[in-house]
């Protein structure tokens, strides 16, 4: 019996590990890219505000762009800051992204929109994912280690955060969302 027992109890422990290491490649496969055309359908978008996590601080983190220009997110306090974390491989980050740019536009000196790719090849992604999309105010933040998304305490994409501009959460939204329904630039004119 002692050696069944072993067995069962390693058996597990392989299981457990296999299934840990499996989880470290959070992205998905290359075809995956192509997911991007859902056709423009904002119905399904079914993220919902939440301000339980509000008062945490955003991440005095650096992100990049292609070029390697560095910016600290801690830097962009004075204005509110709504923060997205994206990737090329997520359907729905790729579904929000011109509606972010919109927003970004519509709203130009009242609320700075900054989208962060998660991204794990980087520019490698992002920039091509840019040059087709062609977004007029949107800049290309990378971070790819996943270093914000971690210290934010998610990993689940997209992942947007509302931001006030003394660099405090007001709200967050896990999942996709209609960036542009009236609910949300409600909720975004009302963060001082």
């Amino acid at each position: 019996m002692p050696f069944r027992l072993s067995f069962t109890r390693n058996a597990l422990i392989l299981a457990s590990l296999a299934l840990a290491v499996s989880a470290c490649d959070r992205e998905a496969p290359e075809d995956a890219q192509e997911q991007g055309a859902l056709g423009g359908e904002k119905a399904s978008l079914s993220g919902v505000i939440d301000d339980s996590k509000a008062g945490a601080l955003l991440p005095a983190m650096n992100v990049t762009d292609p070029s390697g220009k560095s910016l600290n997110l801690g830097a962009v306090q004075g204005e509110p800051v709504l923060l997205n974390l994206w990737a090329t491989w997520c359907a729905p980050c790729v579904v929000e992204m011109p509606m972010l740019d919109d927003l970004a536009q519509e709203l130009d000196g009242q609320v700075r929109v900054l989208t962060v790719s998660q991204d794990l090849q980087g520019a490698d992604k992002v920039t091509p994912f840019f040059e087709k999309m062609q977004f007029e105010m949107l800049e290309p933040w990378m971070d790819p280690e996943n270093e914000l998304a971690f210290a934010m305490g998610g990993g689940v994409l997209p992942t947007t955060v509302m931001y006030d501009s003394n660099g405090q959460e007001v709200w967050r939204v896990i999942g996709e969302y209609d960036w542009s329904s009236a609910e949300a630039r409600e909720a975004i004119l009302a963060v001082e």
